[in-house]
């Protein structure tokens, strides 16, 4: 076994060998003659309508260099000045080994106890710093950031700060560090360079939950860099040097750009302090140059959508998209709800519409004979299509959301205001298949086939799950379960699961509030797929000329992306998959 300070020091060279926690800054911590100073101005900042009552007191660095022509890169710090970051600033920003960069350092918030009483301060720490979710970030990008922008320097100087997450770096210890990394996580194409020091990613405010979920989501264009010892807290939320080993090998798992200091320090400031200017000299190497995503990932979502797969705008300006069903040919047909239309993209990507006065379709389904089925809500129908968008009707007095369609042609039918699940025959006669109570499936939404048609797939949006049934011989349903586990967003108790769609080798994939999830045959999440854009994601469907492209259903979007795998239409005679890694 190697020794124990050779595993800690590994991968920066530092030009010291410290003794325990005993850690000295060097050269670029301190002053150095001939090196511009900046300037440091000190505000309060009370005026949060995020968290609402807080207060709290903001320095922002301004370095020498700045021109007031140019908007600046940005350096976000938690819990205020830490580790002599001014100087170092100064000293680097001399050098040109990091960018002309403005400084902004800010505490956390408290609402002050009342006047003339003994009542403590709400202290908002753990509530900004600990908690999972935007609600940090969005205080940041919609609040503190543009208050800054009112200030000047003391010579006249106005502050413009640059509003491209790859000029922007955020950074913190401790709580300070998670809350920087929530940041990024939340909005990268607004932070894409993060220094976490003593990074608090155990269980304080769900934390923990980090390293699975990088493991899990498509990778963003994040650069990070981990300092931690072997000496830090252990305490009821977990092991924080044992946390931040985990982050560093989900980061490599997952393919980001990731750097590391382990030393021997405590829950202190000692070694980032000594290690920040050749951190930041990382953190800022090749800039401008943007930061990379997802190189060597090994994780499950960059096997489906392989290398330099991104979004792209396929059709916009609809009031509400859902529905996405796909023909034969790959051709892909969508509604648009309040304007009571079905569009078809054809495969030259151009848009027509197929269908007026549908009576607010939502779900659509190719048949096996080649029909249009839709779910006309707002009729209470469900209708047929020929090739002509002619619609007949087959059933009526169902609130339909979403229907599939067997190969041979058996429909299932979800309405969920009903809590319950419809079986319409080729015949035309219908019966309920599934009624829902109390604790089952609180909304029927999304409902598709698995790819050898012997099971029925129902999403719960309002739950976590997606429920499973075993489809019998004459249509009806048995052996319910819930099956598919979904993630959830911190703080919200639904998954949003709304539209599903599934892949040749049985992977089911769900619209969600996170993104698209995607599961395999044993009811596991394997990856999330990122959204296009922050709106309700309705549906999804495999398309193209070789049906694997992944076109969504986004608020008043539709969009695609290519993937290396290929969906399965269930009007086509059923496959059955390989058997799935239990």
């Amino acid at each position: 076994m190697p020794p124990l300070r050779a595993l800690f020091l590994a991968p920066l060279l530092l030009s010291t060998v410290f003794a325990a926690d005993d850690y000295v800054p060097g050269p670029d911590s301190k002053p150095q003659e001939g090196v511009p100073k900046g300037e440091v101005i000190k505000f309060e900042f009370a005026k949060s309508k995020i968290f609402p009552g807080t207060v709290r007191d903001v320095w922002v660095y301004v370095p020498a260099q700045y021109s007031a022509d140019k908007p600046a890169c940005v350096h976000v710090n938690q819990d205020g000045i830490q580790w002599q970051a001014p100087v170092v600033f100064d000293n680097l920003i001399a050098k040109k080994e990091m960018p002309v960069t403005i400084g902004v350092f800010v505490m956390h918030g408290r609402v002050p106890g009342r006047d003339g009483s003994t009542a403590l301060d709400r202290y908002n720490r753990a509530v900004e710093y600990d908690g999972l979710g935007d609600a940090y970030a969005r205080f940041l990008l919609e609040e503190l950031l543009p208050e800054v922008e009112t200030k000047k320097t003391s010579d006249g100087r106005a502050i413009h700060l640059s509003k491209n997450g790859n000029d922007r770096c955020i950074a913190g210890s401790s709580s300070g560090a998670i809350a920087a990394f929530t940041a990024a996580w939340e909005r990268p194409e607004e932070f894409s360079r993060v220094f976490s020091s003593i990074g608090t990613y155990v269980d304080q405010r769900g934390g923990n939950d980090y390293p699975v979920m990088i493991r899990k989501n498509e990778p963003k264009a994040l650069r990070v860099f981990l300092q931690d010892g072997s000496n830090d807290a252990n305490g009821t939320g977990g092991n924080w040097f044992l946390a931040n080993q985990e982050m560093l090998s989900a980061f490599e798992f997952a393919g980001y750009e990731v750097n590391h200091v382990w030393g021997n320090g405590a829950h202190n400031g000692k070694h980032a302090t000594a290690i920040l200017p050749e951190a930041l000299r990382w953190i800022w190497k090749d800039w401008p140059k943007p930061v990379t995503k997802g190189v060597n990932s090994r994780a499950p979502v960059m096997e489906v959508l392989g290398a330099g797969s991104e979004w792209q705008l396929v059709s916009e300006g609809h009031g509400f998209t859902e529905g996405p069903a796909v023909n034969a040919k790959g051709e892909v047909f969508f509604t648009d709800i309040p304007n009571s239309r079905i569009h078809k993209i054809a495969l030259d990507g151009k848009v027509t519409v197929f269908a007026e006065d549908t009576g607010k379709a939502n779900g659509l389904m190719f048949g096996p004979d080649g029909r249009l089925f839709a779910c006309a809500s707002g009729k209470k129908q469900i209708l047929v299509y020929d090739e002509g968008g002619k619609a007949t009707v087959i059933a009526s007095d169902i609130n339909s959301n979403d229907l599939c369609v067997t190969q041979s042609g058996n429909l299932y039918v979800t309405d969920p205001p009903n809590k319950q699940v419809w079986l319409i025959k080729p015949d035309g006669s219908k019966q309920v298949v599934d009624k829902n109570g109390k604790d089952e499936i609180a909304f029927p939404n999304g409902v598709r086939l698995s790819p050898d048609q012997s099971l029925l797939y129902v999403a719960d949006m309002r739950g976590q799950f997606v429920w499973s049934y075993h489809i019998e011989a004459d249509g009806t349903l048995s052996a319910k379960q819930r099956y598919h586990h979904l993630r959830l967003p911190d703080g919200v108790m639904e998954s949003g699961a709304d539209g599903m769609t599934v892949d040749a080798k049985g992977r089911l994939y769900v619209t969600t509030h996170l993104g698209i999830q995607f599961c395999d045959q044993a009811g596991r999440v394997n990856g999330v797929i990122a959204k296009p854009q922050r709106k309700w994601i309705a549906n999804a469907v495999f398309g193209g000329a070789n049906f694997d492209e992944l076109f969504v259903c986004c608020s008043d979007k539709i969009y695609k992306r290519k993937t290396t795998v290929k969906g399965v239409r269930s009007a086509d005679a059923p496959i059955k998959p390989e058997k799935p890694r239990l």
